[in-house]
């Protein structure tokens, strides 16, 4: 009879149909303050800089036909109401409720729907998916038009500059790439004063300027924007596209909620970066209206020339801590994606002994760093990258808006006409959007869709092909409990100590097993068959780390539960199993891995395209030792090959 020492299990809070409670992640011994202050460099770095190009290139596209008051209040009207809308209402007063066990983003999001709804709903794992996709071209354009951005300003000091600004970009953006391995626990401690420096800094210059032309406070009717838009045909939807890269940056308010806490990220929003950024986009307005030349560079040109230099290198350490945060949550990203299934393993490095957030994954690193630096020779300039930014965040907050749906409908059981309605608000504008940018596919929205579609390509192949590997595997093999039966009547020898055998399907007879039965001939005294599995939250608790069954006198069955935010570490696991109570020397124990040859089949039910991919992401996947954190001294490998 099976003895179950612990139970998996969920937090009754999240079944309850009510929106959860106060992220729990948050440390409680980190201060409000300092919580607050340390959102303003990782969650905001990235919209914290969108004025640096913003209305810029949203002026951009009216100036042909001059530049008018209409347009420029009509402009940064909408850009305003873009803020205050999709930013705050949508995302710092609506989404952030919806939390799973304090976690945000997109694939948090469809974790919680998939509980809602069932594992089996199609269309919540497809919008999953492209969420992620689409956040991964989010995460190599943002570095490349940020760092460029920032640098074309030292051209308004002295063309002689000019030459070098391409250069620089490329030198800076290395840099970024490199220092990663080595952990940015140091660097991060700056992030936040440096940022409230940024937006204390730009907030004053918007403030400064906003008497050159008082009438650039009519922007706060939202009519003089929505009379633009509607009013001049083509052009007003056009510079539609350009008001988005003002929220650019708005997933992150989401997907950084479990570092900092729902409250800090939201006051720091409603009481120190919003009333920054609204300053600065008048004080531009009115800059514009009053010098309709200085719409080449109106970000930078709020500055006297005394200050303009010591601005550029203030903006390029903004826009290098914006990189930084958006490299962090692609990394972070992919361990989701991994420990959810969608990615095969890579190897993820801790870079810090005390926060378990802070990881390296040098695939990853080196990928982001190829796609970022061919992005900077391949546009050249932050206007023409303007054009490939837009479509993969407008992309990924209508995926974040429609699984908001199914949360709001299934887990907080709102009826569904009520929730429909409610959304349809925020996707309505997130249409908009959308459409508004895929008219810039010819002039280089074509990018992040490409990222994003290979992206999807090879998260849809590996899905595909590890749930055929998995069928195949279980119609093959044979059940733990006909093996037991078995091996009751053939006593095979046997030696002295533990062997674990790590499997991903415990139901089954591992193949490690059957193969070192077959060829050594002998069997443990102990045999632990152990398999890891990943939950549908962010972490499990330590008391619901594990589960043991006891199949027979010589087997064990031991099941390690573990969060899409956690990476498994299965020292730390047996750490705990002898505490509960199960005998084992850990010196005399042995860890015992099937190594897998993966070859393509006659007839897979994968085209060969895609046979081909697969098999090359599967020899690409960490190995298990590292992966897992496994003693490589305790380690024995058995290969075997297989067809799919």
């Amino acid at each position: 009879m099976a003895q179950q020492i612990a139970q998996q299990g969920q937090d009754a809070s999240t079944q309850a149909g009510q929106p959860p409670g106060p992220p729990s992640a948050v440390p409680q011994k980190s201060s409000f303050a300092a919580m607050a202050l340390g959102s303003l460099g990782v969650v905001y770095g990235d919209i914290g800089t969108s004025p640096l190009y913003a209305l810029r290139e949203s002026l951009h596209h009216i100036k042909d036909g001059g530049v008018t008051d209409v347009g420029v209040i009509g402009t940064v009207s909408l850009l305003l109401w873009a803020l205050f809308f999709t930013v705050t209402a949508k995302y710092v007063l609506f989404l952030m409720r919806a939390d799973n066990k304090g976690e945000g983003g997109t694939l948090s999001l469809m974790a919680l729907a998939q509980s809602a709804v069932g594992h089996k709903a199609a269309a919540v794992f497809f919008l999953g998916v492209a969420g992620a996709a689409l956040f991964s071209g989010d995460a190599i354009i943002t570095p490349a038009i940020s760092v460029l951005s920032a640098l074309e300003g030292l051209e308004l000091v002295t063309p002689v500059f000019t030459p070098y600004v391409l250069p620089a970009t490329i030198v800076i953006l290395i840099s970024i790439f490199w220092v990663q391995s080595h952990g940015t626990a140091r660097v991060a401690a700056f992030f936040g004063p440096v940022m409230s420096v940024f937006f204390l800094v730009i907030g004053v210059l918007g403030a400064i300027h906003v008497g050159d032309a008082p009438n650039i406070l009519l922007a706060f009717d939202p009519l003089y924007g929505l009379r633009f838009l509607f009013g001049h045909g083509m052009i007003g939807f056009v510079v539609l596209g350009s008001v988005f890269l003002a929220v650019t940056g708005a997933e992150a308010l989401y997907a950084d909620m479990g570092h900092f806490g729902r409250r800090p990220i939201q006051i720091a929003w409603m009481a120190f970066v919003l009333p920054a950024l609204t300053l600065n986009y008048l004080g531009q307005g009115a800059l514009v209206l009053s010098n309709p030349a200085a719409m080449e560079n109106p970000f930078f040109l709020l500055a006297p020339q005394w200050a303009l230099l010591p601005l550029v290198i203030l903006a390029t350490i903004a826009t290098v801590i914006a990189s930084q945060a958006v490299i962090t949550g692609a990394f972070s990203l992919a361990r989701q994606a991994i420990q959810l299934g969608l990615l095969p393993r890579m190897l993820i490095l801790h870079t810090s002994e005390t926060q378990e957030g802070q990881i390296f994954v040098p695939r990853i690193n080196r990928l982001l760093l190829i796609g970022v630096l061919a992005l900077v020779l391949l546009f050249k300039s932050s206007s023409a990258l303007a054009s490939a930014y837009g479509i993969a965040v407008t992309g990924t907050m209508v995926v974040t808006t429609s699984l908001a749906f199914v949360v709001v409908w299934k887990l907080w059981r709102w009826p569904v006409w009520l929730a429909a309605l409610f959304v349809s608000g925020f996707l309505a504008i997130d249409l908009a959007f959308l459409a508004a940018n895929l008219m810039k596919i010819v002039d280089g929205g074509w990018v992040p869709l490409l990222l994003g579609g290979c992206a999807m390509i090879v998260m849809w192949t590996w899905v595909r092909g590890a749930a055929l590997l998995a069928k195949k595997t279980r119609r093959d093999s044979i059940s733990m409990q006909d093996l037991i039966r078995m091996l009751e009547r053939s006593k095979p020898i046997r030696v002295a100590g533990t062997a674990i055998f790590l499997t991903n399907t415990p139901e089954v007879a591992p193949a490690a097993f059957m193969h070192n039965l077959k060829h050594n001939k002998v069997m443990h005294e102990r045999v632990l068959i152990m398999s890891v599995l990943t939950e549908d939250m962010p972490r499990v608790p330590a008391s619901k780390r594990f589960e043991i069954h006891k199949l027979s006198e010589d087997f064990t069955s031991v099941i390690l539960h573990y969060g899409y935010m956690e990476s498994p570490r299965i020292p730390a696991a047996l750490a705990s199993l002898r505490k509960a109570g199960l005998k084992f020397d850990i010196m005399t124990t042995s860890f015992f891995l099937g190594r897998r040859s993966v070859k393509p089949a006659q007839n897979s039910g994968m085209p060969t395209w895609q046979d081909k991919l697969f098999i090359a992401l599967f020899r690409q996947s960490a190995n298990p030792t590292e992966f897992f954190s496994i003693p490589s001294d305790r380690v024995v490998e058995l290969g075997e090959q297989v067809t799919i």
